[in-house]
């Protein structure tokens, strides 16, 4: 099984942010579809530049393996009529599978006949299967946003304008809405050639190479690192490297060749991301510093050619850089001719959202609320304060207007400018973090507790006015201001009860009617939902994760310590017969009355047994409960084992007495109830 398929998809220039998921989505649907047509291959390898996107499967088998599957019918007894004729129930399933009367034939199975047939198809030829599936993989990719053009039915996320597709060294007529695939590509757009023709893989591979074109991104990603490393030592310098960017970048060429330029020395003076976000975001360059981290007036790109005319380029790239810097000195020295304070009292003039207001009414909201929290683990409440009141004003000044991936930056190196301390300005970045899934935390506790504020007073103001998000719907990124908050929980050993601050949120919004316990309810709902993602995400078991939310607790610190305790407890041999145990009293418990013991009402020894060795385990659980011990409150809980199985083997809890009853289901309901101290054990799934 040594054939292959190469499939190269032309595109026009494919933004980067596009490239690995088309990739992914190619691969997987052309796995996928492989697998449905009953073709083996050994692997798929993906390879994409800006201009083209290429499958190669491997080790590809010549034909459809042949299918044969035993299929069952209806009775004998529906399928035959009494006068030995097929009845319409067999008729029917015979014409549903394509079958004649010689085809079926009956079978017993439990003592009853039914009626069966084989149904064999035999494979076709792979390249057959090829022009069906080729087609079909790109039409179900899937964007964010993408075109159509020419008048073809086909959207993309842009025009593809050639196919190649080799098997073995011949072409797969591929038609895609009237593109049909051939053996020609292109090479780079202005150093190769416009018609190349590709005779096999390994000729395809060469003479992308002699054109210009560097395939595979692995390589293009490692040629770009080795050269920016060394264009960066050629000036006594150190590359500033965004793994981000560096895969941007990789994705926007296809022959790289990194070159340095240079920006003037007043620069350097401007507070270093103001420097750094026009070069990496606007311009796709990466910054150069030296050994103590300092900006040098260098930057280096990346051209999508060779050496040629370098200079040319060189120049040019600078001049844009210049006229950015200039700018953002410009907007720098304005900004600065007056505090954060004055900015703001401007922000009244943005609106935040119809319903809740302007951005200034979201500062006020933030610094109540600030004044109102809980304030313990290490925090100032006099900074914390101070941060609320200043974090929003650097959304109307012109640095952050121009370039507003740097709110709250310019923010703390604003409040420095103004005297503030310096926890303070920390805090005005922090609490923008984190920003996206991965993105790093607040340090700083002052920083953490102001970021989850913010976010927090965001969601209860939506929620407040009915805007929740639904299905894949969330068009205010409200699940990720709740993962935020969440994050931040668990790396900063934070301890909050979720209900509490959202019910502090909305008491910031007396403009708006709500029902105020639904509202709360909802958004702890929300969190609990989040919540159980996050774990999952985690590695953690989902029956673990069901155990812990179904307790009331809302600490999320806290109940992410039980399920991580839980996780590592279940793992034991001894756990089915504990939780058979545990489950029956759980599910007896369910029908006390109440949990008052009458212990002149006890009159079997093993139940007096469990009453007393409740006592003390209970206690004993209290206390571990307390220092947080879960691992020892289950260890401690499970000790009850044993008195459980010997209370069920010598007693009819269901006794004929109802007072000896409601006392027994009253022992099971205390003993349950001692249980959700630390989680709902009956919501692990056991064999």
């Amino acid at each position: 099984m040594n054939n292959y398929l190469l499939y190269e998809i032309g595109i026009e220039e494919m933004p980067s942010r596009f490239v690995e998921s088309t990739m992914t989505q190619l691969k997987d649907n052309l796995a996928g579809a492989l697998n449905e047509k009953r073709v083996s291959f050994e692997r798929i390898d993906t390879f994409a530049t800006p201009r083209r996107v290429v499958l190669v499967v491997n080790g590809l088998a010549g034909k459809q393996s042949d299918y044969k599957e035993e299929i069952k019918g209806p009775s004998k007894k529906i399928a035959i009529a009494e006068d030995g004729s097929l009845t319409k129930a067999a008729l029917g399933f015979m014409r549903g599978k394509n079958l004649e009367e010689k085809d079926i034939y009956f079978k017993e199975i439990d003592g009853t006949e039914y009626l069966f047939a084989i149904l064999k198809e035999e494979g076709i030829d792979t390249k057959s299967v090829l022009l069906e599936v080729l087609p079909s993989i790109v039409k179900s990719v899937v964007f964010p946003k993408s075109m159509r053009w020419g008048g073809k039915n086909i959207r993309f996320v842009r025009p593809i304008r050639w196919l190649m597709a080799l098997m073995n060294d011949e072409i797969v007529p591929v038609d895609l809405e009237g593109i049909i695939a051939s053996n020609i590509t292109v090479g780079h757009r202005f150093l190769g050639k416009k018609r190349i023709e590709i005779n096999s893989i390994e000729d395809y591979y060469k003479k992308l190479k002699e054109n210009y074109v560097i395939l595979d991104q692995s390589e293009r990603k490692s040629i770009i690192t080795e050269q920016i490393h060394k264009v960066a030592e050629s000036i006594n310098g150190i590359v500033d490297i965004d793994e981000e960017l560096l895969d941007e970048v990789t994705y926007i060429v296809e022959y790289p060749t990194a070159f340095y330029g240079e920006f003037d020395k007043e620069y350097i003076e401007l507070p270093k991301e103001v420097v750094k976000t026009p070069m990496k975001a606007h311009q796709r360059y990466f910054p150069v510093v030296n050994e103590a981290g300092d900006l040098l007036p260098n930057f280096i790109a990346v051209r999508n050619g060779n050496e040629y005319m370098i200079e040319n380029v060189k120049k040019g790239n600078e001049k844009v850089l210049e006229a950015r810097l200039a700018d953002a000195l410009f907007f720098f020295k304005e900004d600065t001719k007056n505090n954060l304070e004055y900015y703001r009292t401007k922000l009244d003039s943005v609106v935040f959202q119809e319903k809740l207001g302007t951005l200034l009414d979201k500062s006020n909201r933030i610094h109540e609320l600030a004044k109102k929290v809980p304030v313990d683990f290490g925090i100032s409440s006099e900074y914390l304060e101070r941060a609320a009141f200043l974090c929003k004003a650097d959304l109307v000044t012109n640095m952050v207007f121009e370039f507003d991936e740097l709110q709250g930056y310019m923010g703390m190196e604003y409040s420095k400018l103004d005297g503030e301390s310096e926890i303070v300005s920390n805090a005005i970045f922090e609490h923008y973090l984190p920003r996206f899934s991965g993105d790093i935390v607040p340090e700083s506790m002052e920083g953490s507790m102001l970021s989850i504020i913010d976010k927090m007073d965001t969601i209860a103001g939506f929620f407040a006015i009915g805007i929740q998000p639904t299905g894949s719907a969330d068009p205010f990124a409200l699940r990720r201001q709740c993962l935020g908050i969440l994050t931040i929980l668990l790396k900063n050993n934070i301890e909050v009860d979720i209900a509490k601050l959202a019910g502090l949120a909305l008491d910031g919004y007396t403009n708006i009617e709500f029902d105020r316990e639904k509202v709360v309810n909802d958004i702890v709902d929300f969190f609990t939902d989040r919540t159980s993602n996050m774990f999952k995400d985690m590695g953690m078991r989902y029956d673990v994760i069901d155990a812990v939310l179904s307790i009331d607790e809302k600490n999320v610190l806290d109940l992410y310590t039980r399920a991580e305790a839980i996780n590592r407890w279940i793992d034991r041999e001894s756990l089915t017969d504990m939780l058979v145990a545990f489950n029956r009293v759980s599910t007896l418990a369910q029908k006390a009355e109440n949990i008052e013991i009458n212990e002149s009402l006890l009159v079997e020894e093993s139940e007096k047994n469990l009453f007393n060795s409740f006592k003390e385990v209970d206690n004993d659980i209290k206390e571990l409960m307390e220092e947080k011990e879960y691992t020892k409150s289950l260890d401690r809980f499970a000790s009850l084992k044993s008195n459980i199985d010997a209370f069920f083997d010598s007693v009819m809890v269901m006794d004929d007495n109802i007072d000896i009853r409601n006392n027994r289901l009253s022992l099971l309901k205390l003993i349950y109830n001692s249980m959700l101290l630390i989680c709902d054990l009956s919501k692990i799934v056991y064999k």
